[in-house]
């Protein structure tokens, strides 16, 4: 299980006084682990991995507010720290080929949103993991 793997990695990082690195797994586990005492939740890797994202996207969107370069470096230590629990993401390019077989429903859609739809739904389906930018960004591509 992947809260079991967090912490694990964890423990690796106190022994090895990797400080960033045991602090945002420490982070990791207590929210994963709050997740799963919430009634109605499942507590199973697709939601953890669920709760990765939401750090990571916390962390990018702190980067964007522009920081100093020493808690930059900090928090893009962690996303890589967190990434590494992660699937790989697809590239657009990867995306776009995946899309394939539904590419004339993508062009069909009404608008941007409904394709969306279509393309969120059919890599859902496949079991493929994509970033929602990464995604729209292949639509648009697959719609021009």
């Amino acid at each position: 299980m992947l809260l079991e793997a967090i912490k694990a990695k964890m423990f690796q990082a106190m022994k090895a006084g990797a400080v960033v690195e045991k602090e945002i797994l420490r982070v990791a586990v207590g929210e994963i682990t709050t997740d799963r005492a919430r009634e109605g939740r499942k507590g199973d890797d697709e939601e953890a991995q669920g709760i990765l994202r939401k750090l990571i996207k916390s962390n990018q969107e702190s980067i964007a507010a522009g920081l100093d370069a020493e808690k930059r470096a900090v928090l893009e230590q962690e996303n890589d720290v967190l990434s590494g629990f992660l699937p790989k993401s697809l590239t657009v390019a990867e995306i776009a080929a995946a899309l394939s077989g539904v590419r004339d429903a993508v062009r069909a859609a009404g608008n941007d949103g409904q394709a969306m739809s279509v393309a969120m739904k059919h890599l859902k389906a496949s079991g493929l993991t994509a970033g929602g930018k990464d995604v729209a960004e292949a639509v648009k591509q697959l719609r021009a």
